[in-house]
Parts: C-alpha cells; sequence; structure tokens
C-alpha cells in the first residue's frame, strides 16, 4: 500500500523526469542570484540559551488538511518576523500542501530573515530552482534520497551558495547525512510514511549528532513544553509549523517558543 511519502515523491520525480531544461544553464543561474543570506549562520547567531525558531509558512498537509488556506504570506512573515523568528520555511508543494513559489518570494520579499524552501528535493534542478526563486537554503530528506543524489544535491546546493537542511528520521538516516558532510541536520519527529508524531524521537536522536553540526527539531512541537524539552536536549533550533500559523497571536506565539531558553 502506497504511504503518503510515496505518493509525493512519485508524484514530483515524474514531474522531473519530464523536465527538459538544460541543468548547466540552470546552475549558472543560481550562481549568478544574489547572495544568500546566510541560513546557518541565522540559526547559530542566536541570543545565548535562546532557541532559534524556523517559524514555517503553511497552508496545509495531506494529513491535516487546511489549517490557513488563506494565509497571506507576506503578512504571515512579518509577523514572524516581529516574534524574532531567525528563519522562515515556506512550503513551495502545490499539489500536497497548498504551497507555491509564489509564496516564497512574497514571504522573502517582506522580510530581512533567511528563507528555507521546504518542498520534496529530487532532482538537481529542484536545487537550482530553490535558488534562483531567492531560498537560503533547500530541503533534502534522507528518506527520499539514494546516497548518490543526496551527496550530490548536498554538494551542489553547497556549490551554488545556499544552505542545505539534511533532514532525517532514525539513526541510520542520521549516518548518511553525516556520511556526505551535512553541517545542518534536522531530526523530523513526523513519520513521513504515516504522517504520525513521535514525540521523543528528537530526544533519542540529540546525543548521536556531532557537536559541530546544527541541529533542528522538527515537527510535533506545540507549544513552550515541548520546545524546551527539545533545547535541553541539546537542539539549537526548532521547525514549527501548525502551532504557529493557527496561533491567534502568531508573534506572542513565536516569543513564548523563543523564551523557553531564558526561564521567562
Amino acid at each position: 500500500m502506497a504511504t503518503y511519502l510515496d505518493r509525493i515523491l512519485s508524484a514530483h520525480r515524474e514531474s522531473a523526469s519530464s523536465d527538459a531544461r538544460s541543468l548547466d544553464a540552470l546552475i549558472a543561474r543560481a550562481r549568478s542570484a544574489p547572495p544568500a543570506r546566510g541560513f546557518d549562520l541565522a540559526l547559530r547567531g542566536a541570543p545565548m540559551d535562546e532557541p532559534a525558531v524556523i517559524a514555517e509558512v503553511k497552508r496545509r498537509s495531506p494529513s491535516r488538511g487546511d489549517m490557513a488556506a488563506d494565509l497571506d504570506p507576506a503578512q504571515t512573515a512579518e509577523q514572524y518576523a516581529l516574534g524574532g523568528a531567525a528563519c522562515l520555511s515556506v512550503l513551495t508543494d502545490v499539489g500536497y500542501f497548498g504551497g507555491s513559489v509564489d509564496d516564497l518570494v512574497a514571504a522573502r520579499g517582506a522580510v530581512s530573515v533567511p528563507v528555507l524552501r521546504k518542498d520534496f528535493t529530487v532532482d538537481a534542478r529542484d536545487v537550482c530552482d530553490a535558488r534562483i526563486m531567492g531560498a537560503d537554503a533547500v530541503l533534502l530528506i534522507v528518506a527520499a534520497l539514494d546516497n548518490a543524489e543526496l551527496a550530490d544535491f548536498h554538494a551542489l546546493a553547497l556549490e551554488i551558495g545556499m544552505d542545505a537542511l539534511v533532514e532525517v528520521h532514525d539513526e541510520a538516516e542520521l549516518e548518511r547525512a553525516v556520511a556526505v558532510g551535512a553541517r545542518l541536520v534536522g531530526v523530523n519527529q513526523r513519520d513521513l510514511a504515516t504522517f504520525e508524531v513521535d514525540s521523543e524521537r528528537a530526544v533519542r536522536m540529540a546525543p548521536l549528532i556531532p557537536e559541530s553540526v546544527t541541529r533542528v527539531a522538527e515537527s510535533g512541537i506545540s507549544g513552550p513544553p515541548d520546545a524546551s524539552v527539545l533545547v535541553k536536549a541539546g537542539y539549537h533550533a526548532l521547525l514549527v509549523g501548525e502551532s504557529l500559523v493557527t496561533a491567534g497571536d502568531r508573534t506572542a506565539a513565536i516569543k513564548a517558543l523563543r523564551g523557553v531558553g531564558t526561564g521567562e
């Protein structure tokens, strides 16, 4: 039986297989794009003992349906930045998450913080497209890629001047991420096969991540109590989507997450 991830990847790979654009031309365009804002640097630059918040612009998900289908990406980005978000994550997947390239362009244009293109990267052209549209970082999901793809896409991202958030779900995937030299690793607590959340996964994985790597906890972070546990486990940053985008006061919600490291 096909899982959520199987269906999503199948759709993206089918689209990539019909993409006849020249990779060399795309790489040249990506290299000539304005300098990236420094995604990893922004996470590392968060105040001492305060988690860096990666706030997500997210309209819907396959498992939860619509969350904020009519959100204004620029206004949402401004609310996040006002709350002190270190970075943004913007969904650009159209079919399953209701996102778009336009959402990323609008959100990034409204703020000065770095932006991650949150999508299912399955082709080198996807990496280039992320940089060309203005993203400062690209998401590489280890579960979606073979070893050669993971290594090639990671190297390409760095070559064209942006960071790569390498997402893992277990120890074997973490080993693969470290093997390609990942400097920015996200532990996703959501199982991409079932979309269920294991709220203890990130805590279990934290001690296994090398000290030199920027550690990001993803998914299942509903508020300060969850954030506090992850900060104590050693995570530098928290990628938060649903609880922020559905919050009545998004600015205050981010400030509350940031406060867990200071005891506020």
